[in-house]
């Protein structure tokens, strides 16, 4: 029963720099019901010490809004990329909370320090595509143009991204040799590209997705849209965007 339980036990992946060995300790947390990774790793900051007594640093790891909104906390938990915030300790030690808890970084993405990870990477790619609306300076442009709610329902799921970089992580394309820019970027150009105002940039986008690391080298293995916290239609979008590069491509051809 879980009440019988006196301690979660936890491993956790450490790397003091991004240079350093990486090393694995363990720790004994005393149970509390509807504990998430996110209370149990700030239960070790309360007191830093290890299985075997020895005291040790906090856990580094990155966090803010503790409600699956901002995608900061995202880590490999027990081997699966998830969110720190919403992974519930009750549902991830067994049913008698004798299982042990792995915590590890990102595999794809530079260590900064233990479970926190460089992802700038992401960033770089939504720049390559111009994720935004562009806007010609600070004065007051006035409303914006109406959009018919059937392309507001299309566009307000893309807009739940929240930058979590877990697509990335599980996608057998996103690695150093393809330079894949990954399902999030792919998907906020369709966004912008569906925005009146953002429209403006969207033979930009499309070309800028048409070369190197771009939407062919998308496997389509859909990795994506299953690990993904917010559902977003990622692989819709994959689809929608590869037709749109095409289409552009043959419009630049016949344009020379």
């Amino acid at each position: 029963m879980a009440t019988a339980a006196s301690t979660i036990k936890v491993e956790i992946k450490r790397q003091s720099t991004p240079d350093a060995h990486a090393t694995t300790e363990k720790f004994e947390i005393p149970y509390r019901p509807g504990m998430n990774i996110t209370s149990l790793l700030g239960e070790i900051a309360l007191n830093p010490v290890d299985v075997s007594g020895k005291p040790t640093t906090p856990i580094t790891y990155d966090s803010n809004c503790l409600e699956e909104i901002c995608g900061s906390c995202a880590m490999l938990i027990n081997g699966k990329a998830r969110m720190a915030c919403s992974a519930l300790v009750d549902k991830l030690t067994g049913p008698n909370k004798d299982q042990t808890i792995t915590l590890a970084p990102l595999s794809k993405f530079p260590v900064v320090r233990d479970l926190s990870v460089d992802r700038s990477v992401l960033f770089e790619n939504l720049k390559k595509v111009k994720a935004w609306v562009p806007i010609d300076g600070s004065y007051d442009l006035g409303a914006g143009p109406r959009q018919a709610p059937q392309i507001q329902e299309q566009r307000y799921p893309l807009s739940n991204c929240i930058s979590c970089t877990i697509c990335m992580e599980v996608c057998p394309q996103f690695n150093d040799v393809t330079n894949f820019v990954g399902a999030a970027t792919i998907a906020q150009a369709k966004l912008f590209n569906m925005d009146p105002s953002g429209s403006v940039l969207k033979e930009e986008r499309l070309r800028a997705l048409a070369g190197d690391g771009g939407i062919q080298e998308c496997g389509f293995a859909q990795n994506c849209v299953q690990a993904c916290p917010k559902q977003l239609p990622l692989t819709e979008a994959i689809s929608d965007m590869g037709r749109d590069v095409f289409i552009q491509q043959v419009k630049d051809l016949f344009a020379r």
